[in-house]
């Protein structure tokens, strides 16, 4: 609810301070005293484009403030938690408008965005007029006020949930169609490709390890000669031959020396022992040495294949097991991709036929509750004089989507046998404002907390109509808060809380105030909005018996 509206330097508004009330709040004044920059500034305050020229002549800046009660559940507080404010029960909400045109606005102090500004002010008040092309006139609105008239929510979840389903698996068919035909334009280079890796058989580490034994059989084929010749002056017919016979004839000497040739023989013994060994590690190493040709050239054909296939693919050696893992891995999607789509293909008729089914429930859910809304429409209109005008909910079919696949379009026909077609362009300015009024209080009950300005939507009826109008407005101000600028007295009678707008002229300079009136001052009110200027007793009998009636 408003609960007050604070207004600084602003067109012809210089200070204004206004607190509103639950219930019908009307506004009332000669045309041109200022009605239209109260709402003009309530709308700045709110983030509404409109007019750029806003702050007052001689102004620095202008600025609006708006108090607001929220209440626990109010939707309001969904946009202010995703924005990380926090509030109580008051919002507070100030904008300034700059002499240079830079706008500033706060929520409770703390500094926001006019994109924040304009979600929240979705959820606080709603404007209607006879150029509402915003709000109820605008037919792409048309589907999601009968589907909260509807009031099945389960059933729009269920056809959200249906689509994103069908969505996904749709998104998954055509990414599936894409990959399978990109497989398709290389297949003769995959199988080819997987052909020679399978031949190959290339293993990790396998390039080091064959380069290795490929040097040592080059390093065998250049030292060979050498070690055999050395290993032949170490055998017995080198070196161990002579030194054998000198231990033979040192040990039949040794018995006549005395001792003399102990020592010698047993240097002789270490230096056999010594022989031997060497003469042991030398054949062993030989033996290492020794290879066939043939695996040498084996070797050396397989090193020069596996690097032969890492350059054709630009990859090192170690990285072709892997390699060909993956190259073997896209020729088995693309032998297997058709069934992959066969598969996605049953998904998509699965998810098709769950959201057909999904969306037909939906649209018989629209289609009840259109029924009720243009019976509701037709009640409603009998006490506003226009009951042989009809209202009728028009479906179309639409492109499917996540909200089903209709189209809704609020038609009217303003006499029997008259050709339908939309509110905006079928009925005159008076009847547009009942048919507004007539559809606001059949789908009030779907609102949560909002805050109603009717702005002179009773223009073009007066007399019982326009009693009848007030009678509704204030029907539909009952459990919540209205405010209705009006020129119909009938109107102005019925409401709880009167303001009158004024504009007064001193030293040249012209300002508007807007004042509340007691039930002495709305009696001389309604007079002047029954009898003009010169009010006579007879107006103000009038305006008496009008008060006394609401």
């Amino acid at each position: 609810m408003l609960r007050a509206l604070d207004i600084r330097d602003m067109l012809l508004i210089d200070r204004l301070e206004l607190d509103f009330q639950p219930g019908l709040n009307v506004l009332t004044g000669e045309t041109g005293a200022g009605k239209s920059i109260l709402l003009d500034s309530l709308g700045f305050v709110l983030g509404w484009r409109g007019r750029a020229d806003l702050v007052r002549q001689g102004a620095e800046r202008g600025e609006v403030t708006a108090v607001f009660d929220l209440a626990s559940g109010h939707p309001g507080r969904a946009v202010l938690d995703e924005a990380g404010i926090e509030i109580e029960d008051e919002l507070v909400l100030r904008r300034v408008n700059a002499q240079d045109g830079r706008k500033t606005a706060w929520i409770n102090d703390r500094r926001v965005s006019g994109d924040v500004l304009r979600r929240l002010s979705d959820t606080l008040v709603e404007l209607h007029g006879q150029h509402d092309d915003r709000g109820l006139l605008d037919p792409k609105g048309h589907r999601a006020l009968l589907d909260a008239y509807a009031d099945r929510p389960d059933l729009l979840e269920t056809t959200r949930a249906a689509w994103r389903a069908r969505a996904d698996i749709a998104r998954q068919l055509a990414a599936a169609r894409e990959r399978l035909d990109a497989l398709r334009a290389e297949e003769d280079f995959l199988r080819h490709a997987v052909e020679e890796f399978d031949k190959l058989s290339p293993e990790a580490g396998e390039d080091a390890t064959l380069d290795a034994r490929r040097r040592q059989m080059q390093a065998g084929q250049r030292i060979g000669d050498d070690i055999t010749r050395a290993l032949q002056a170490l055998g017995g017919d080198g070196a161990e031959g002579p030194m054998i016979d000198a231990q033979r004839w040192l040990e039949a000497a040794a018995p006549q020396a005395d001792g003399a040739l102990d020592a010698p023989l047993e240097s002789l013994a270490r230096a056999l022992d010594a022989l031997a060994e060497a003469e042991q590690g030398v054949s062993e190493a030989l033996d290492t040495l020794e290879f066939d040709p043939r695996e040498l050239e084996a070797v050396e054909e397989r090193l020069f294949a596996i690097r032969g296939l890492a350059r054709k693919h630009n990859v090192l050696p170690d990285a072709l097991p892997e390699l060909g893992d993956t190259l073997r891995e896209r020729l088995s999607a693309l032998d297997g991709g058709a069934d992959d789509i066969t598969d996605l293909e049953k998904e998509l008729a699965e998810a098709d036929a769950a959201y057909d089914a999904a969306a037909t429930a939906l649209s018989q859910a629209r289609q009840a509750a259109a029924a009720a809304l243009d019976g509701a429409m037709a009640a409603e209109l009998a006490p506003l004089k226009m009951e042989r005008a009809q209202f009728e909910t028009r479906f179309s079919d639409a492109t499917p989507g996540p909200l089903g696949r209709d189209a809704v379009e609020f038609t009217v026909a303003t006499n029997p046998g008259a050709p339908a077609g939309p509110l905006g362009k079928i009925a005159s300015g008076g009847e547009l404002s009942r048919f507004l009024l007539a559809l606001k209080v059949c789908l009030t009950g779907t609102d949560s907390g909002l805050t109603l300005i009717f702005d002179e939507i009773d223009r073009g009826v007066g007399g019982a109509t326009a009693d009848a109008v007030g009678r509704r407005l204030a029907a539909l101000a009952s459990g919540g808060q209205v405010l209705v600028v009006t020129h119909s007295p009938q109107v102005a009678a019925l409401g709880r809380h009167h303001w009158r707008v004024a504009k007064d002229v001193a030293d040249g300079i012209t300002t508007s105030r807007v004042v509340p009136l007691d039930t002495g001052d709305r009696v001389d009110e309604i007079a002047r909005m029954l009898a003009g200027d010169s009010i006579t007793e007879a107006a103000r009998d009038a305006a008496r018996a009008l008060l006394a009636a609401s």
